[in-house]
């Protein structure tokens, strides 16, 4: 029941290369790897990755040989993808909508023997609603009584990484990358681990936005890290006694003192700075309780 892949590499991306392919290994199961998180910057591989697992399962099935070092491949059903964004003007549907049928189709489709390639779920909507489905979708795929399948998932929802451990199967792992002063440097090697940051400024700096723009992002940047807009959000995960595979979102109430300082507290007459330094000590009383 085991997809087991040794230096695997993407065939048709290699060859359009002018630098040397970096293979990576990959271990899918029926147990404790069944669904692998898969977190890291734009353009640092991840698609070419989960596209190269895909193709290698695909080959192997029809009886080629396969661009790997080596590899061990069960009897897959069907392979399913949802990679990119696209929009289907004609019939009126959005990206999004475009998006979710997809994964409804998948989700209503496949089986402890399917191959699922999902990248980005949720990514077409705000940020609470993306998070949020693409989190019931993760439930969903890792409960076995309702799917199971073996699942590589890439997202940029970093809170999703707290997932391992709290549900069976999950394994988080992350595109390596090097920082050097204001650049960054691909490593393409797939370790393991959940990223904590996403580079999106480093790499809108590579793709050529002016610096005026990556200045200001920059400061933008600073100023929601400093104000810890959604830190903590899934800090403490509690599962509901009727559904063990289900996880709530927003952890347990507030401790009473907090409540109570919120209450009290005269919102309208806070400045802007007192309002981020109020906002830093109710957050930093939440994490010592």
């Amino acid at each position: 029941g085991a997809i087991h892949i040794v230096d695997g590499r993407h065939p048709v991306v290699e060859r359009t290369l002018k630098d040397s392919f970096v293979p990576n290994n990959t271990l899918l199961d029926q147990k404790e790897n069944r669904l692998l998180i898969l977190t890291g910057p734009n353009m640092a591989g991840k698609s070419t990755y989960m596209r190269q697992v895909a193709l290698i399962v695909l080959m192997a099935h029809v009886g080629s040989f396969v661009p790997a070092k080596k590899a061990a491949i069960t009897v897959t059903d069907r392979i399913f993808t949802r990679v990119g964004a696209s929009d289907n003007l004609a019939s009126g549907q959005s990206t999004f909508m475009v998006e979710m049928s997809e994964v409804s189709n998948i989700l209503n489709n496949a089986t402890a023997n399917s191959l699922l390639i999902l990248d980005e779920i949720g990514r077409g909507t705000s940020t609470f609603d993306g998070l949020s489905i693409a989190w019931a979708v993760l439930e969903y795929i890792a409960d076995t009584a309702k799917c199971g399948a073996k699942t590589l998932f890439a997202t940029h929802y970093h809170e999703l990484t707290e997932l391992e451990g709290k549900l069976p199967g999950i394994k988080n792992y992350r595109i390596s990358v090097k920082e050097v002063g204001d650049d960054i440097i691909f490593l393409r090697r797939i370790v393991r681990g959940g990223a904590d940051k996403s580079f999106g400024v480093q790499v809108a700096r590579l793709a050529g936005l002016p610096d005026e723009v990556i200045k200001r992002a920059k400061e933008l940047l600073r100023e929601l890290e400093a104000a810890d807009i959604n830190r903590g959000i899934v800090a403490e995960l509690h599962a509901p006694a009727d559904d063990a595979q289900q996880l709530t979102l927003f952890g347990s109430p507030a401790p009473d003192d907090i409540v109570e300082s919120l209450k009290q507290m005269n919102v309208d007459a806070l400045t802007p700075l007192e309002a981020l330094n109020t906002l830093y000590d109710l957050h930093m009383r939440a994490k010592l309780r």
